[in-house]
């Protein structure tokens, strides 16, 4: 990211943070667009690099965080696009994604959803359930479209993350267990219908994951997946996902793996295994999500009070409370995480201490750095930036206590914009309708 202090203050993109917070108030995130779009490109280039012809598509992962221009960027970068929802469809659709380059995951895909994603032309569908195998092959049916598909497959592998991020042990809501038997059960599922076109498999193991031996392993289960498939069916499936969870820092102790380091190890195990299976090396696609838009952005907070609140041992702790909170970081609630912060809007000679960054929820538990060093002179009014909130902060982002969402500001070569702006009252108050009492019709059940 392009951060540096200038004149005692942060700069972003080369825009100063009190300039930023006086144009476009607090709290705010503030996406930095050459650092994203140098990251994206760092993915894609290195996948090109280490499976040459046998390189697929990096897929950007939506639920990072999506908006049309996010969207066109990736376009840009000659990257894919995988969304989750219809709502993350819907944004690609309003930027004009091309449609050959996404993919649709999801455990619990609507029909509605499955329906817009094939009129779109989404390029394969990840599919998640025996239901959903049927329900997608009966919809592509319908519209008379025969459609690629993966089948999201589960390893059965502990990820070394937080356990609400893990998505590739065996008892998950996700996929199509290996061990169990129930991937297979899947191909052979999915090989029934004339409509579905099964193109290979995807797994991810989790989020927020340092090393590669649990990408490796993934990798190496998924490959016996595919020579079995082989044998069973005398063919070959032409494309091998191996998702993302690729992790970054949040704080000096994470050590994040880079992109060539990944992909060099990854390029290598899958290139051994095929070779020890005897089957050709298949596309490879990878799904870089916080990866990518993590570190592009920081949150821009104010600070409004100071307090000290003395402990039943004698000691006391300083609570810093800014105009945010759990409503635009809920990641600190949910997963423990941990988060560093700096003092904005000037530099302090003061000592530090210890201090709990909180918000202006009604909850305990909104707390967004839980114990972080920050010079002891910080006071109302004071701006305080936390680094590395692309990812999942406006993505996760609530209306909890009637509070607006913040705006994301881009930055680029000294210029600021709003990408999407800061809700108001208005907004919460429009969804609210004077609608009359109504009888409900009987349903077709009830009248046999």
């Amino acid at each position: 990211m392009t951060a540096e202090r200038e004149n005692e203050e942060i700069t972003i993109g080369g825009c100063s943070v009190i300039d930023l917070a006086r144009e476009f108030g607090t709290p705010s995130f503030i996406l930095d667009e050459a650092d994203f779009k140098s990251r994206a490109h760092q993915w894609r280039d290195g996948l090109e690099k280490h499976f040459g012809d046998h390189a697929g598509i990096a897929y950007y992962a939506a639920k990072a965080f999506i908006s049309t221009d996010v969207a066109r960027w990736i376009a840009e970068c000659g990257l894919g696009l995988d969304v989750c929802t219809g709502g993350e469809l819907a944004v690609a659709i309003a930027a004009n994604f091309p449609p050959a380059r996404m993919e649709m995951h999801g455990n619990n895909k609507s029909e509605a959803e499955i329906a817009a994603a094939i009129e779109y032309r989404v390029g394969t569908i990840v599919m998640d359930s025996l239901q959903e195998i049927d329900r997608v092959a009966r919809i592509a049916h319908t519209k008379g479209v025969v459609q690629k598909v993966l089948l999201r497959l589960t390893p059965g592998i502990e990820a070394h993350t937080h356990e609400a991020i893990s998505t590739a042990h065996k008892d998950v809501k996700f996929g199509f267990s290996i061990a169990s038997g129930a991937a297979w059960d899947a191909v052979l599922a999915t090989s029934k219908h004339d409509s579905l076109q099964l193109q290979g498999f995807h797994a991810h193991i989790g989020s927020q994951i340092f090393v590669t031996d649990a990408f490796e392993t993934s990798a190496t289960r998924l490959i016996g997946m595919l020579a079995r498939y082989k044998e069973e069916f005398g063919t070959e499936l032409p494309e091998l996902d191996l998702g993302g969870g690729y992790g970054i820092a949040y704080v000096d102790e994470d050590d994040p793996i880079s992109p060539e380091t990944t992909l060099s190890k990854l390029s290598s195990i899958v290139t051994q295994e095929c070779k020890k299976n005897q089957i050709s090396i298949p596309s490879i696609s990878i799904e870089p999500g916080r990866a990518i838009v993590g570190p592009a952005m920081i949150t821009l907070y104010e600070v409004g009070t100071t307090k000290e609140v003395q402990l039943d041992d004698g000691s006391s702790r300083w609570y810093i409370s800014v105009d945010g909170g759990m409503s635009d970081n809920l990641r600190t609630g949910l997963y423990q995480a941990e988060y560093s912060l700096s003092l904005a809007n000037r530099e302090s000679c003061a000592d530090l201490r210890s201090a709990r960054i909180v918000g202006k929820h009604c909850e305990t538990g909104d707390i967004i750095i839980r114990d972080v060093q920050v010079p002891s002179d910080i006071v109302p009014g004071d701006l305080l930036a936390t680094p590395a909130t692309g990812a999942y902060g406006r993505s996760m982002a609530s209306n909890y206590n009637h509070m607006v969402r913040p705006p994301v500001i881009c930055v680029h070569n000294q210029t600021a914009r709003i990408m999407i702006r800061r809700e108001t009252h208005a907004d919460l108050l429009a969804l609210e309708i004077d609608d009359a009492p109504r009888t409900l019709p009987p349903s077709k059940k009830g009248q046999e």
